[in-house]
């Protein structure tokens, strides 16, 4: 019979940018880690729109978990789907009815798409925030010209030239002026029926302005370098339906219908539904998003053993009255890391520390030599846009990307992509094609 091991069980539920961080912050500490997630591999989100326009393989911007994690020998993973949290007998249960045991707990599930109640939009429009959603947006998206190009009535293959993507975030702006650049400089010269630079590429936001989070001249600036990459952008429109054929919009003018078989949302986000089953076992209060309301330290209140970070939790800059943080993946990382130094205080029996986020600024790209860039320095604000935003959007990209290799497939494709204007990965397998 085995003796129970002595050293603290920490259970981490999710290995995005947050739950890695947190993981990779007690590498040396006497605990025993286990992770779990729902898919097997770690994922450099703002990259993912590369994989669903065609520019980058999926291998480029993910990494095996267990690959990432190999040299941390305290840490252990299991590929898992968490369908219950039981605070009182700190039991995790999971899809197939395995238990978990934990001493301490850090949920970092993240967030899903959000699509304001309007659920039935969801097979019309796809979000992106998985492979998956990558795989399935790249297939909608070849398959439009496919289509167009056998397509011999004009009227519907305009339909299937026209591309909607549907919200002016980084996500929805990055990916216009990619499938901008890709109908007007990728497919040059490939069809013989049609003419991909007719193409058009519709974004349209609710908002007056596109990316909201940026100061109103990096804003305006992202708009012109859109329209000048070929992208119209419609604003203060709001999106009252969504099907197989079209969106419908509701603005100052009336509504308008934009006919399109390739309609990409980038609107809304919520976080993830174990963030509502953890309130309710928990006592916790949820934002209007989904997320869990925290203590200034991370914790739940009453639950000093589970912290909630990431995109899961609603938390304030050093207290209550502190400013919001981001659903960005520098707060993740930041709220990882404060999550295992201040569960090793608790161990250590010190008292823990409010969180605090430091706000290095925002980034956007646009297409090729296209950029916002609004950064906090200790003089003030710096704020550029155009070619050199894109290099430094490029570079800091990069450097941040999980290993060597993947630094190194990326920059070659950039590279090869910058001078050809190619994608090599137009593929659509035979299971995505179904």
């Amino acid at each position: 019979m085995s003796t129970p091991s002595p050293r603290q069980r920490i259970l981490v539920i999710g290995c995005g940018f947050g739950g890695l961080e947190a993981i990779r912050a007690l590498r040396r500490a006497p605990v025993d880690i286990t992770v779990v997630d729902r898919t097997n591999h770690h994922l450099f989100q703002p990259l993912l729109y590369q994989v669903a326009t065609a520019g980058l393989s999926a291998p480029s911007i993910a990494a095996p978990i267990r690959h990432v994690l190999r040299a941390q020998a305290n840490a252990r993973t299991l590929l898992g789907d968490v369908q219950r949290i039981d605070p009182q007998a700190r039991t995790v249960t999971l899809e197939d009815g395995q238990v978990l045991h934990w001493d301490h707990l850090i949920v970092a599930a993240g967030a899903t798409h959000s699509y304001f109640g309007n659920d039935a939009w969801a097979p019309h429009a796809p979000g992106l925030k998985t492979l998956a959603d990558a795989f399935e947006i790249r297939r909608r998206v070849l398959r439009a010209f496919e289509a167009a190009e056998r397509e011999p009535d004009p009227a519907r293959r305009a339909g299937w030239l026209q591309f909607v993507v549907i919200g002016a975030g980084p996500t929805g702006v990055e990916m216009a002026g990619t499938l901008a650049e890709i109908a007007r400089r990728t497919l040059v010269g490939e069809f013989r029926q049609i003419d991909p630079a007719s193409a058009r590429v519709v974004l349209v936001e609710g908002a007056e302005r596109v990316l909201q989070t940026m100061p109103p001249m990096l804003s305006e600036s992202a708009r012109r370098q859109l329209q000048q990459l070929g992208v119209e952008v419609l604003l203060n429109q709001r999106v009252t339906a969504i099907d197989g054929e079209g969106v419908t919009l509701q603005g100052q003018d009336g509504t308008q219908r934009l006919h399109s078989h390739c309609v990409i949302w980038a609107a809304g986000v919520a976080a993830s539904p174990l963030g509502r089953q953890l309130a309710e076992a928990c006592g916790a209060l949820l934002d209007r998003a989904g997320r869990v309301q925290v203590e200034a330290d991370l914790s739940l209140p009453g639950h000093p053993h589970i912290s909630v970070i990431g995109d899961l939790a609603a938390a304030r800059s050093g207290g209550p009255e502190g400013r919001p943080v981001p659903g960005v993946s520098p707060a993740a990382k930041q709220m990882g890391r404060w999550a295992a130094a201040n569960l090793l205080r608790r161990l250590a029996g010190r008292p823990t520390l409010p969180f605090r986020y430091r706000d290095y600024g925002n980034l956007a790209t646009i297409g090729r030599h296209s950029a916002v860039v609004d950064l906090g320095t200790p003089l003030g604000p710096l704020r550029f846009s155009g070619y050199l935003a894109w290099l430094f959007w490029l570079f800091a990209h990069v450097y941040f990307l999980i290993d060597f290799r993947s630094r190194l497939v990326v920059l070659m494709d950039w590279a090869w992509a910058y001078w050809t204007h190619e994608r090599h990965a137009r593929v659509i397998s035979e299971l995505e094609a179904r």
